[in-house]
């Protein structure tokens, strides 16, 4: 299934790095004016400067304002598409179209499925072999304990050193959920194990929140596509600009900072 457009994003606050994003934002389209990108797109691309939300604020303000106009495509996969270009583009029906026909070739359900079964396997083959016992997967319960406000679960349930994690993987380009994320923070807690998400990208002060919920947040920075699929991903990556790869593991340096974390908390 299609993410969630980002111009969907719950209301926030006003955020003053808005201004600068706008900025930065007029001039990428003022440097490709003739390319048609869509919101997530434009989001990732900015998001070593500013959260998601920022810069979706600011795309919809440049709409306002006249100067990026703006179309929404259903996608045959279900969902919708929002796309931008700088006003003024004439012809830009011809690389709207192509943009929409590769969104839809890596977002169709099959496809999608994948890539989230795809990001648990890769979890669990770099934590079982770091030496992470697997307690289960799919869990609520733990003993005794047993989390019974929500119908959610942890992906996984590992051990290490007598400290047991709660692990939940999204192989996704945008952002989880901010409430899912609270509640398998609370569902954790209630289970006395700690927090670990693995994801694409988080925002900082998610970041800071789960550690000090006694968590990790573990950032990949990229997608993971199964090995099969890399030309897809490469293709992905080389035309939409988009943080996809297709290692066939996850790379030590990525398993090495929870490590890092996990023996500089709990081991003597």
């Amino acid at each position: 299934m299609w993410e969630k457009d980002d111009y969907d994003e719950e209301e926030r606050p006003p955020d003053p790095a808005q201004e600068k994003a706008e900025e930065e934002l007029r001039q990428f389209f003022l440097a490709n004016k003739e390319a048609v990108f869509f919101s997530r797109q434009v989001a990732v691309r900015f998001e070593d400067k500013y959260f998601h939300w920022v810069t979706n604020r600011a795309i919809c303000n440049l709409i306002e304002l006249n100067e990026l106009q703006t179309e929404t495509r259903e996608l045959s996969t279900g969902g919708s598409i929002k796309l931008l270009w700088k006003r003024g583009y004439r012809y830009y029906k011809r690389s709207a179209t192509e943009v929409v026909k590769l969104v839809e070739e890596y977002s169709n359900p099959n496809m999608t499925a994948a890539l989230g079964y795809h990001g648990e396997l890769m979890v669990l083959e770099g934590f079982a072999r770091n030496h992470f016992v697997l307690l289960g997967r799919g869990l609520r319960q733990l003993g005794e304990l047993i989390w019974t406000q929500t119908e959610h679960d942890m992906d996984f349930i590992f051990e290490r050193d007598s400290v047991r994690y709660g692990v939940e993987v999204k192989n996704t380009l945008g952002y989880m959920e901010q409430e899912e994320l609270n509640i398998k923070i609370n569902l954790c807690k209630s289970l006395g194990i700690r927090p670990v998400f693995v994801v694409r990208m988080a925002p900082k002060n998610w970041i800071h929140e789960v550690s000090k919920a006694g968590g990790f947040i573990l950032i990949l920075k990229y997608q993971l596509y199964p090995f099969t699929h890399i030309h897809l991903a490469r293709k992905v990556a080389s035309t939409l600009s988009l943080p996809v790869d297709a290692p066939r593991t996850l790379l030590d340096r990525t398993m090495n900072r929870f490590l890092f974390y996990h023996r500089s908390n709990y081991v003597n």
